[in-house]
């Protein structure tokens, strides 16, 4: 009975030192696992916090200003004195001045057309649709006011104004003409009767080229 309750107690304290053995491995890998995970979490955080310090760093350059990239308006200016800014304003004022009279003279030339051009235009169209003239010079047949190749002299037809005794109105232009087989010069002279409208008071043709040719009376005032 002795030796069987000491086998038996041998037996317990064998099967409690196994016990021992295998639950340390057991144990041991607990431990590992645990260090393996807490490093791979300080890996992590490292690695994190290295990201954020290299983005903080791209933040502070690109917040470096660049010397040769400073805004002009930085710069200083030199204060206009009185002389430069009347000098300014009469600049100014002259520009004005000089479009405004353009503007006008534009205004009055499309909207208010002058004597001589609104005489020129009924002569001449009475000159395009004379057979007489037609036939002697050709079609179609152009006027302009002055033999030059100056467009604006070209443009300009001399006139000659004035009110009589009456207080009637005349207006007395000449031009040049010309057409295929040649070209000549118109007179002619208006007045404005009672009812404020032109009349002819002459009107006729110089034939120039070709030669030989005696003038051409178109228009002539009969008084009644």
């Amino acid at each position: 009975m002795i030796v069987l309750a000491g086998t038996s107690g041998l037996f317990r304290t064998h099967q409690v030192r196994q016990g021992v053995l295998g639950f340390q491995p057991a144990f041991q890998l607990g431990e590992i696992n645990r260090a393996t995970t807490a490093s791979h979490c300080f890996a992590r955080s490292l690695a994190s916090k290295a990201e954020k310090a290299s983005e903080q760093d791209k933040k502070d350059i690109s917040k470096v200003e660049d010397p040769f990239d400073a805004p002009t308006y930085n710069i200083p200016e030199k204060p206009v004195t009185f002389t430069e800014g009347a000098s300014y304003s009469l600049i100014i004022l002259a520009g004005l001045g000089v479009a405004l009279a353009a503007g006008y003279a534009v205004f009055k030339e499309l909207i208010f057309q002058p004597k001589e051009y609104k005489i020129y235009g009924k002569a001449l169209d009475k000159v395009q649709n004379d057979s007489r003239v037609r036939i002697r010079i050709g079609a179609p047949i152009t006027g302009y006011g002055q033999e030059s190749r100056n467009r604006a002299a070209r443009q300009q037809i001399p006139k000659r104004i004035w009110t009589d005794e009456n207080g009637v109105e005349h207006v007395e232009v000449n031009f040049y003409i010309r057409g295929p087989h040649g070209h000549g010069k118109v007179f002619t002279e208006m007045f404005r009767d009672e009812d404020k409208q032109w009349k002819f008071t002459y009107l006729f043709v110089e034939i120039r080229s070709p030669p030989g040719v005696d003038p051409i009376l178109l228009e002539s005032y009969v008084p009644a």
